[in-house]
């Protein structure tokens, strides 16, 4: 299978048996995505991946992402999470079956991954099974969209993102630089950026 159809199928096994263990209170919490709590992105990705199989993607446009979250508000969680964990495998199917068409909403599925597990406050928000998946599928959507050339430094590895002009550096971790390329605002002191902006990095809205 395509890389971006493992990344979800890991994501599959990982991110719904965590959210099953979860207090009613915490699908409350807020996350980085503004005016979103966790069950709102939960519902979000349960809505995006539903279109997928179902045939009728959207234009993922701000109207449709919270049109995708109000029609599930009623729902039981735990039918929420039976969506989620069932979508991630049909929309696993479906990116495999486009020969790379949907690799980047795949990307985009899994880094909500991350915007969960971020507002739950655990360690690996960004950083969950499939990340050299989605590593692969950054460097590959950086080149596509002609983003800046950097070379990025996490620890002793040298990740090339982008190309041409202008040529930027940074130095950071795996999870800052994931949360950089999503627009995600990481700590200033996570990592140094010389030659682009921040916004230069931005790969998803």
């Amino acid at each position: 299978m395509r890389p971006a159809a493992l990344m979800l199928l890991a994501e599959a096994e990982a991110l719904p048996p965590i959210l099953r263990t979860l207090d009613e209170a915490d699908f409350h919490l807020p996350t980085v995505l503004p005016g979103w709590s966790v069950r709102d992105v939960i519902a979000h990705c349960s809505g995006a991946m539903h279109h997928v199989s179902a045939g009728t993607v959207h234009r993922f446009t701000p109207e449709d992402n919270q049109a995708d979250v109000e029609a599930r508000r009623e729902w039981p969680v735990a039918q929420l999470i039976s969506e989620l964990t069932e979508g991630y495998r049909t929309t696993a199917e479906a990116i495999d079956a486009a020969g790379g068409r949907l690799d980047g909403l795949g990307l985009g599925e899994w880094l909500h991954g991350g915007d969960i597990r971020l507002a739950l406050g655990r360690d690996d928000a960004y950083i969950s099974p499939g990340v050299e998946y989605a590593i692969d599928l950054v460097v590959e959507r950086s080149v596509a969209l002609g983003a800046p050339q950097l070379s990025v430094t996490v620890g002793a590895r040298r990740i090339e993102f982008g190309v041409g002009d202008p040529m930027g550096r940074c130095e950071t971790t795996l999870a800052a630089f994931l949360r950089l390329i999503a627009g995600r605002n990481p700590d200033a002191d996570s990592y140094v950026l010389t030659g682009v902006s921040p916004g230069d990095l931005v790969l998803f809205s």
